[in-house]
């Protein structure tokens, strides 16, 4: 295939088998995180939440959408974005306003009006980077801002993990333990596909326990197959139309601030890891542009939101095989699952032990993504501003973790503790004096948060 030691930028010097075998590659280095985006949601909404098929469609086409708007430049794969998490599982348990008595069923489309108008946010993001350059705006999102809102967005995901580990506590071990052990030894492609190793490890532990006649806690089935039986090879994926609230607007919205400093890193990775500089050519504009849509897409047909992947990166790393039209034949690969209902239904059957497991990891790692962000930037926290707008965001995100509920021009909107977070950040960080950091000094730390080539 390729012994490691030579980039290849055209692989179609490798023929068409060796292509397939390396999009095969990409796309299950995406696929545990991108389905367990559906399931995690699925457990949030009782059931009615979002379709694995819905899901990979959306990685398929929005992989496909942001390679066509970057002038198909950038080897890179949308998956589905874990950020929003919490804002799904806020909105499923709205009970204010329009969603006082509203089944769950009907809250998702109004979360994912929400997604659609984050996705927006990008290009907004995308105008100002064009108009006035990309120091001048990061400098109002430095590492003060966007790292405590990370740590709260994973810290406020735990709350939901319990139900699912007491289903079936041993399992739930098992799967946190399968993916600890992954990370820290596995080796080559299992390195980076923990996730999907634990799901995999701790579904067949699963099918072993019931055939020995273990049940969950409550004396239930650990693996439910019913509708496994009935579900056909090849189906059209269930897409439904969005709705938009201002509640469910301003819940989702936020969010966007942390996902879209993640792209600008994942650029950033992208560009060293195949030495090209993709934040000027296509430009962030454009890949900011591409994630957008492609997010704003997803949410319209009822899908999760689209993030580019740093498994991918990764894999890009492994084979040093650095040819876009790669990741292209991974995201049509998981644009025909999105029309298989029996792949679906598959995943569907995951018993909410394994699902307790793998979340009671991974939402710890989001929050340790938001520590990170603060020490590879060398945040001073014996800088009093410091400390305060650190005070200040988590302080809003736990304290009003419920939300706040109020009314403008007889409509009830719900400010969630995390959207009161970033935008306390935000403000504070603008008026309080700030003489400690300077974006782009630092060069591991400006690296890590994007924009800094060469």
């Amino acid at each position: 295939m390729n012994d490691g030691t030579v980039i290849i930028k055209d692989a179609r010097t490798l023929g068409m088998g060796k292509m397939m075998i390396l999009g095969l590659q990409h796309m299950f280095a995406m696929f545990g995180a991108t389905i367990l985006v559906p399931i995690l949601v699925n457990g949030y909404f009782h059931g009615s939440g979002l379709s694995v098929q819905v899901t990979l469609l959306c990685a398929g086409l929005g992989t496909l959408g942001f390679h066509f708007i970057t002038g198909f430049k950038v080897p890179a794969f949308l998956g589905s974005s874990f950020a929003f998490l919490g804002g799904f599982a806020t909105i499923a348990e709205l009970n204010t306003g329009i969603y006082k008595d509203m089944s769950y069923a009907d809250k998702l489309p109004y979360a994912c009006g929400g997604i659609v108008v984050a996705g927006l946010l990008y290009i907004v993001l995308a105008i100002i980077v064009k108009l006035v350059g990309v120091r001048r705006v990061m400098r109002y999102l430095p590492p003060i801002v966007t790292g405590p809102i990370i740590i709260c967005i994973g810290l406020s995901l735990y709350p939901s993990t319990l139900a699912n580990i007491t289903t079936n506590v041993p399992l739930a071990i098992v799967a946190a333990l399968t993916v600890i052990l992954f990370y820290v030894k596995g080796k080559g492609m299992f390195k980076i596909l923990p996730i999907l190793m634990g799901v995999v490890i701790s579904y067949i532990v699963a099918i072993i326990m019931q055939s020995l006649g273990v049940t969950n806690s409550d004396g239930s089935d650990i693996i439910n197959t019913a509708a496994l039986a009935s579900s056909a090879w090849v189906g059209l994926p269930p897409l439904q139309m969005v709705k938009f609230d201002p509640t469910a607007i301003m819940v989702m919205s936020p969010i966007s601030i942390a996902t879209m400093m993640e792209h600008v890193g994942d650029m950033v990775a992208i560009s060293a890891t195949t030495g090209e500089n993709y934040i000027e050519d296509p430009g962030l504009h454009r890949t900011l542009v591409g994630d957008g849509l492609m997010t704003a897409f997803a949410g319209a047909i009822g899908g999760p939101a689209n993030t580019t992947y740093g498994e991918n990166t990764g894999v890009l790393e492994l084979s040093k095989v650095h040819d876009p039209r790669v990741i292209r034949i991974a995201a049509i690969v998981a644009t025909v699952l999105g029309f298989t209902p029996k792949v679906a239904n598959i995943f569907g059957t995951m018993p909410a032990g394994i699902v307790g497991g793998i979340s009671f990891i991974l939402y710890g790692m989001i929050a340790g993504i938001g520590v990170r962000n603060l020490v590879e930037n060398k945040v001073d926290f014996t800088n009093s501003r410091n400390l305060i707008i650190f005070g200040l965001i988590t302080g809003a995100a736990l304290v009003f973790s419920a939300g706040i509920t109020f009314t403008v021009a007889g409509t009830s909107i719900t400010l969630t503790g995390l959207a009161l977070a970033a935008i306390v950040g935000i403000i504070t960080n603008a008026i309080l004096p700030n003489e400690d950091y300077e974006f782009n000094e630092d060069d591991k730390g400006a690296k890590h948060r994007g924009i800094h080539i060469g």
